[in-house]
């Protein structure tokens, strides 16, 4: 007879970061973990040939093929039962959906749901300047079925990688971005643009009635739900 454990093993999700920062992995891969608790197993992966932060769209469509090389490389181990594209712009998730049978959730189509649930209005607050990015997530919003709920994004301001690398600074820039975005854009939940960012939201929750949402938890949680 089959072990009572065996008959339903614990599937496993993977993460898959589109840049190369390992830490992030990591931190991104811990936020998942915690949000499905004991539900399904997380493993992380890094995109080696890529930058260690996407800040442009050209980062973002030559990161999406090392992301589609770690996705068919993970969906063909049998234990894998879902893959996240774990970075705001989505890079390569449509492409991977093409090329695997098992579910795919990007980290920014899994927020923009959850951000605009219930009809509330929502921005985004993000450490990338880029126009043409930003110019992305409207359309997203749009694609979506967001448009009018959509606030507009918030950038902070200095070098994205000095932020990223000093949470001190990264805490103070985000916060001041949040509160724009709320008394300003009149947000009723706020959007963090960014994997890396995901740490920061849960520090600052605290300091706002708005929620901060994740997006790594926002793509977590559909995923898991997708696979039980």
């Amino acid at each position: 007879m089959t072990p009572p454990e065996q008959e339903n093993p614990i599937k496993t999700i993977v993460l898959i970061n589109p840049n190369s920062n390992t830490e992030a992995t990591a931190s991104m891969t811990d936020l998942a973990r915690r949000e499905v608790g004991a539900r399904a197993q997380l493993e992380g992966r890094s995109n080696a040939t890529a930058p260690a932060l996407l800040t442009t769209p050209q980062d973002m469509r030559e990161a999406a093929e090392g992301v589609v090389a770690l996705g068919v490389e993970a969906a063909a181990d049998e234990r894998v039962a879902a893959l996240i594209v774990s970075a705001f712009s989505d890079p390569g998730l449509e492409e991977l959906r093409a090329r695997v049978q098992i579910p795919v959730f990007g980290i920014g189509e899994a927020v923009f749901h959850e951000a605009a649930r219930g009809g509330r209005a929502f921005g985004i607050v993000t450490v990338t300047p880029d126009e043409q990015l930003i110019a992305s997530f409207e359309r997203k919003a749009a694609e979506l079925g967001y448009a009018e709920q959509y606030r507009g994004t918030r950038v902070t301001p200095g070098d994205p990688l000095e932020l990223v690398a000093s949470p001190d600074r990264l805490d103070a820039a985000l916060a001041t971005a949040v509160k724009a975005s709320i008394e300003q854009d009149a947000a009723q939940a706020v959007i963090m643009g960014g994997g890396p960012l995901s740490a920061a939201a849960i520090r600052l929750q605290p300091q706002f009635e708005v929620p901060l949402l994740v997006a790594v938890n926002a793509a977590a949680r559909a995923a898991v739900n997708a696979i039980e």
